[in-house]
């Protein structure tokens, strides 16, 4: 592995780092037999790490953020030691993950969103990557950060007024609270089965900005970037659209007079 021979072929400084990161923790396991991970990644970083390590041929690894549907994941790296331990799914995530689990006063039980504990987060100076996804619930939510993370982000989590009045417990990784998603059902009529048609439509905005969104880099097709507009979409596809949500295409369920499709979006709440 040419380290500099890699890193020559990415132009983005961000993604440079990024990668240059990675292989730098690929010769730590590989020199002290060790078990090294990523900070949390969301989909695009994870696509473009996942596409190096196929690219030098190295297999000795496994993405994950936790849960089964998590949208942010490390990408954990081991040595060929340890293979089958991790085949056979015996390796402690605990020591990778923490979760800080806040269960909220009464009188704030359904009064708190997502975006109420992202800004908590961000408020007390914690970096992104240092935390997974975020499981809200009705009486609060589990926060899924790096483990040595968990301590600073709890005791910062606990100086904010708006969860002087809450609960706050530390629970193991196989303990998460992962509750069925939310959805809700709404029809679109697009000209076609194009993914710039279908985004458009699902978060109501124009074709142009659509294509605009795509190639940002924004949108996700079961969790693989996106980069034409001209991708075709199916029936089961799961749309993610950073920033915007979630989106599972339905059946097509007519056509209209103008040869326009009628298809059922399910989008997640």
């Amino acid at each position: 592995m040419n380290k500099q021979e890699i890193l020559n072929k990415i132009t983005n400084e961000e993604d440079k780092l990024l990668v240059s990161k990675m292989l730098d923790k690929i010769e730590f396991t590989t020199k002290r037999n060790s078990v090294e991970y990523t900070d949390f990644l969301d989909m695009r970083q994870r696509q473009l790490l996942e596409k190096v390590l196929n690219d030098i041929k190295f297999t000795n690894y496994i993405a994950l953020g936790g849960y089964k549907m998590a949208e942010r994941t490390v990408i954990v790296i081991y040595p060929e030691k340890l293979e089958e331990i991790f085949k056979q799914n015996r390796f402690d995530y605990n020591t990778v993950f923490g979760v800080i689990r806040i269960i909220l006063p009464n009188e704030l039980k359904g009064m708190y969103a997502h975006r109420n504990y992202l800004s908590g987060i961000i408020k007390i100076g914690i970096k992104r990557e240092k935390v997974g996804d975020i499981l809200t619930r009705f009486d609060g939510a589990d926060i899924i950060v790096l483990k040595d993370a968990e301590k600073y982000v709890l005791e910062g989590l606990k100086e904010l007024t708006r969860f002087s009045k809450a609960e706050f417990v530390t629970v193991k990784i196989s303990d998460l609270k992962v509750e069925e998603p939310k959805t809700e059902k709404i029809n679109v009529i697009v000209p076609s089965m194009r993914i710039d048609s279908i985004v458009s439509e699902a978060i109501r905005t124009s074709r142009a900005k659509a294509t605009e969104i795509i190639k940002e880099e924004k949108v996700f097709i079961n969790h693989e970037l996106v980069i034409k507009g001209a991708k075709e979409v199916k029936t089961n596809d799961l749309i993610t659209v950073r920033g915007k949500g979630r989106f599972k295409v339905g059946e097509i369920l007519n056509s209209t007079k103008k040869g326009n499709l009628v298809i059922e979006i399910e989008k997640y709440v």
